[in-house]
């Protein structure tokens, strides 16, 4: 009788599972040449100037998580930033352009930001003292940080019409500052020169001419401070959204050899309050929009000062603090882990995630300094994604994802796919381009089973990805889940298990699964995988 029931069940059930929206495709990875290459710290993330008064939408988000007011003791903290090995740190932001540093010979009152209904932003101009710089350096080396840090580039000028500021730029705070860093050798990577000052700017804007000489002037002072050390810092600029008439006046006029890093803006989800924030994360045409922006960066680069590279400076998605509910939680990983791999492509050799702590999109909640879903996925590609960057092409659903580096830190590749579809499960084989000559049907969204069975058994793609030995005849899988399936948990799912702190509150093991080599792989929707290939040839990982 129990065995009939189970029988009658069974096959009530065969119509729904061959009714299963599942999508056969084929990923090629070129592994002949290198596209692109970031740096060995791509993974960035910021910390903010924010005041704990800064609010948006009704909501004040930033709590007490600025460069001022950090609680650099949290253990959490600590631990957090302390995984990545080495993690790029920028500070900077909004109110960068209004910090005083209360060192040498300062011509201003040096007072706490406080809220001024006519100060940029709604601010008043706040304070660095350096008893909290010695503790933020105290700290960033304690962590092995590497720090790179935005400088005022409105000290000494004045408004002169709407947004439009004029008048020489006054180094001397920033000078007085730099030498005071040297004397306690702090190790600054790069010091960055303004931020959102570019085209018409957000709040303040300085024309491209007058900023391309201040350039040459911060470069002269730099230059003459570090004279006779080991290291000296990068310049970094402008730190604003990408206008390619203002960037390329930058570039001349501050001329060869002076910007070493050419740093951009990106929020490309629009505005935090967007009831159609989590649509668009899931929509691969608006994803793809911001292509542009990279294409047109690299360009300009190239053509105007191939002497720099490109960074993006900051990106958190949707901007005024990022979205409640959604920047925080799973479903912003699909943007998220899209714009490292879109922006590794088109050349960016560092990308800072607004924030590491603070406002709705912190990879650490701004209370409890918990990570969010975003601190993994950002955790995984520093571990697991190279700086070499490979070419893959697929004739998979226009809903899969996909991008491939060199792995980091040994031999083999690693790829990163996203499935935003939210019905189909995606099966797909990953081939070797160095040894097949497939023609990819880009237009056909789905295989059929029977073609698909064919590929794997004629292709044998296990054998074109491993080397000429057996020594892996497995890849490693790293599945990302929500927790329960709901897209806006705060906890994500890795391989079926919740990542939570540990009992003793350290950041848990990051651990994949193995599977054969030889099989498909297979992407659940609204999912991401990492895909470790220990064996595969490539040529451009050597």
């Amino acid at each position: 009788m129990e065995f009939g029931m189970i029988l009658i069940l069974f096959v009530a059930s065969i119509p729904t599972i061959l009714a299963e929206d599942i999508s056969y495709g084929t990923i090629v990875v070129d592994g002949t040449t290198s596209i692109a290459q970031t740096d060995d710290n791509f993974v960035c993330a910021t910390i903010d100037w924010w005041p704990h008064d800064k609010c948006d939408y009704k909501q004040c988000p930033w709590h007490y998580t600025s460069a001022i007011t950090l609680d650099l003791c949290h253990p959490i903290l600590t631990k957090a930033i302390q995984a990545f090995n080495r993690l790029r740190i920028r500070i900077g932001g909004s109110l960068q352009d209004q910090v005083l540093y209360n060192v040498g010979n300062l011509k201003s009152p040096c007072h706490p930001f406080r809220k001024m209904k006519h100060g940029l932003f709604g601010f008043s101009k706040g304070c660095l003292q350096m008893k909290r710089w010695d503790e933020l350096n105290h700290f960033f080396n304690a962590t092995s940080v590497m720090l790179t840090f935005g400088l005022n580039a409105l000290y000494g000028r004045h408004k002169i019409k709407g947004s439009l500021w004029g008048g020489e730029w006054d180094s001397s705070n920033a000078e007085d500052f730099i030498k005071y860093s040297i004397s306690k050798g702090y190790q600054i990577d790069s010091w960055e020169y303004g931020n959102e000052l570019s085209g018409n700017g957000v709040g303040a804007h300085v024309h491209a001419d007058r900023y391309g000489k201040d350039l040459i002037h911060l470069k002269k002072i730099i230059k003459e401070l570090y004279k006779g050390s080991q290291f000296e810092p990068l310049l970094v600029a402008p730190g604003g959204f990408f206008n390619q008439q203002w960037f390329t006046k930058l570039l001349q006029v501050s001329g060869s050899n002076v910007l070493d890093a050419i740093s951009h803006h990106i929020y490309n989800l629009g505005a935090g309050s967007d009831p159609k924030l989590v649509s668009k994360i899931l929509d691969p045409n608006h994803l793809n929009k911001v292509a542009n922006t990279f294409i047109n960066l690299a360009r300009t680069v190239q053509t105007h000062g191939p002497w720099s590279s490109a960074w993006v400076g900051e990106s958190g998605g949707a901007y005024n603090s990022g979205g409640p509910h959604v920047s925080d939680t799973f479903v912003n990983s699909f943007w998220y882990l899209d714009q490292l791999g879109m922006a590794s492509k088109y050349h960016t050799k560092v990308y800072c995630r607004q924030t590491l702590i603070g406002g709705n999109y912190g990879l650490l909640n701004a209370t409890t300094y918990v990570p969010n879903p975003d601190y993994y996925s950002a955790l995984l590609w520093h571990r697991l994604m190279g700086k070499t960057v490979l070419a893959v092409g697929s004739d998979a659903s226009p809903f899969l994802r996909s991008y491939a580096h060199c792995s980091k830190g040994r031999i083999g590749v690693t790829l990163l796919v996203i499935n935003l579809s939210d019905q189909t499960k995606i099966i797909t084989d990953v081939q070797n381009g160095m040894n097949n000559n497939i023609k990819l049907a880009t237009e056909q969204q789905n295989i059929s089973r029977k073609s698909f069975s064919w590929c794997l058994k004629n292709t044998a793609s296990g054998a074109e990805i491993k080397a000429s030995s057996d020594k892996y005849s497995y890849r490693e899988e790293y599945h990302l889940t929500p927790k329960n399936g709901y897209l806006q948990t705060r906890t994500m799912v890795l391989n079926g298990i919740p990542l939570e702190l540990t009992s003793t509150g350290n950041i848990p093991r990051l651990d994949p699964i193995r599977v054969n080599v030889k099989s498909p792989i297979s992407i659940s929707p609204l999912s991401i995988a990492f895909i470790v290939f220990p064996d595969f040839v490539a040529p451009a990982c050597r």
